[in-house]
């Protein structure tokens, strides 16, 4: 599966939160998420690993019980059922992988 760049079908989930998923196969989805600043990501969990990377903008990640500040070339790993949320500080573009594939992210 490929996909060349399309800025359509995002999804919003939250206000400020807009996202679409750029491929997948068997195992693991890519997403791309443009988050807007001031915009929350509240505390939740999931059983999907989580392998992220910030390309650009600025927010405050928390994961568990650590906050750090995200910046451009900032990436992260999540191990699946571990809490995390997010305060987004500027716009931002993110690009997330997830294992398994995020079945409710699909179009």
């Amino acid at each position: 599966m490929y996909a060349k760049k399309d800025d359509s079908n995002f999804k919003t989930p939250l206000e400020g939160v807009n996202f679409k998923t750029l491929v997948h196969g068997e195992k693991t989805s890519m997403h791309l998420f443009h988050l807007d600043k001031g915009a929350k990501i509240p505390t939740h969990k999931h059983p999907h690993e989580q392998t992220g990377y910030l390309v650009s903008g600025k927010m405050n990640f928390t994961l568990g019980d650590e906050t750090f500040l995200a910046e451009p070339g900032t990436s992260w790993n999540i191990a699946g059922d571990v809490e995390h949320s997010v305060d987004v500080l500027e716009d931002c573009v993110v690009v997330e992988v997830f294992a398994p594939v995020r079945e409710d992210y699909l179009d």
